[in-house]
C-alpha cells in the first residue's frame, strides 16, 4: 500500500522542536531576527511573503519585511542589504525570488552577508554546500532531506534522479544527496531520453513546474516519488507528478499541496535559527 510523506505533518512536527529551541534563546536573552526583502509585485512572492510572516509569528521570531517598487535600482537594493549586515540585532537576511528583469539576482544575493544568508544561495555559502563545510541551507533541499529520513527512507548507496536544475532546488538538493552516500543523476530539458533515466530511481525528485509531466511510465514500480512542483490548474493547485496514475505504483509519495510547501516554510525557519546560534557561538 503506498504511504503518504505527509508534509504538513512533519512540519507541525518539526515546529515543535524549533519553538523549543526559540524558547531557549529566548531565556538567554537572544531574540532570532530576520528581514525578508520583496522587490515588486509578484502575486506569488507576495503569497510566498506573508506565509513566512505567518510562520515567523507563529514561533516568535521578529520578521522585518521590506516591501520595495519594481522600479528600485541596484544601488538602492545594495544600500539596504549593506545597513542590514551591519546592524548586529539583524540574524539573517533574505531577497524573494523571483526580481525584476533589470536586477542581476547573483550580484543582488552575493551582497548578502554569508553569515546572514538564510537561503544558503551567496556564492560563498553554496561553494561551501559542494565542499561539505556548510551551515546553512536552501530550505527546500534541507526540508526534502529531512522528511525523507523521518519516514525511514534509506539514501545510501540508493539511486536518487532529480528533474529540474536549479539553484533553490535541484542544485543544493544533489549535493545533499550525495552527503548521504546516494548515487545522483540531475535530469533536465536538455536529457535525452528523460523517462528511461527516471525509471532506474529507487528516490525519484521532480521540479520542473510543469502539471502532470511525471507519468506512470516514467516510474520504477516501488520507489519514493517527492513532488516539488506547484502549478495552478484550473483553480486548483497540482504537482509536477501525475498523482492519480503514479501513486498505486510507488511505496511513498508527497501530495501536492500538502507535501513540500509547508516543509519549505519550517526549514527556512531553521535557517533563521542556525544563524542566530552561529552569531552568538550557540
Amino acid at each position: 500500500m503506498t504511504e503518504l510523506l505527509n508534509g504538513k505533518e512533519f512540519a507541525k512536527f518539526h515546529g515543535q522542536h524549533l519553538q523549543a529551541e526559540i524558547d531557549q534563546l529566548k531565556e538567554k536573552g537572544i531574540f532570532p531576527h530576520f528581514c525578508v526583502i520583496n522587490i515588486g509585485d509578484d502575486p506569488a512572492s507576495a503569497v510566498y511573503v506573508r506565509t513566512k510572516k505567518r510562520k515567523a509569528e507563529k514561533l516568535g521570531i521578529q520578521q522585518d519585511i521590506f516591501q520595495l517598487p519594481s522600479s528600485t535600482t541596484e544601488a538602492e537594493v545594495f544600500a539596504l542589504i549593506d545597513r542590514l549586515n551591519q546592524d548586529p540585532e539583524i540574524n539573517g537576511i533574505m531577497v524573494q525570488l523571483p526580481m525584476p528583469k533589470h536586477l542581476d539576482p547573483e550580484k543582488v544575493l552575493d551582497r548578502i552577508d554569508p553569515e546572514k544568508d538564510v537561503d544558503g544561495l551567496t556564492s560563498t555559502n553554496v561553494g561551501r554546500l559542494w565542499q561539505g563545510s556548510h551551515f546553512v541551507e536552501p530550505a527546500t533541499a534541507a526540508g526534502i532531506i529531512a522528511l525523507l529520513k523521518h519516514y525511514g527512507v534509506e539514501l545510501t548507496g540508493k539511486n536518487c534522479v532529480i528533474i529540474g536544475r536549479s539553484n533553490i532546488v535541484g542544485k543544493p538538493l544533489a549535493a545533499l544527496m550525495l552527503e548521504e552516500n546516494a548515487t545522483v543523476s540531475i535530469l533536465h530539458s536538455k536529457t535525452q531520453n528523460l523517462a528511461r533515466l527516471t525509471k532506474t530511481a529507487d528516490i525519484l525528485v521532480s521540479a520542473v513546474g510543469q502539471a502532470g509531466f511525471v507519468t506512470k511510465d516514467m516510474i520504477k514500480p516501488g520507489a519514493v516519488v517527492i513532488d516539488v512542483g506547484i502549478n495552478r490548474v484550473d483553480g486548483k493547485l497540482v504537482g509536477d507528478v501525475a498523482f492519480d496514475e503514479v501513486s498505486p505504483l510507488v511505496k511513498m509519495i508527497t501530495p501536492v499541496p500538502g507535501g513540500i510547501g509547508p516543509i519549505t516554510v519550517e526549514f527556512l525557519m531553521e535557517g533563521v535559527i542556525k544563524l542566530t546560534r552561529r552569531q552568538y557561538g550557540r
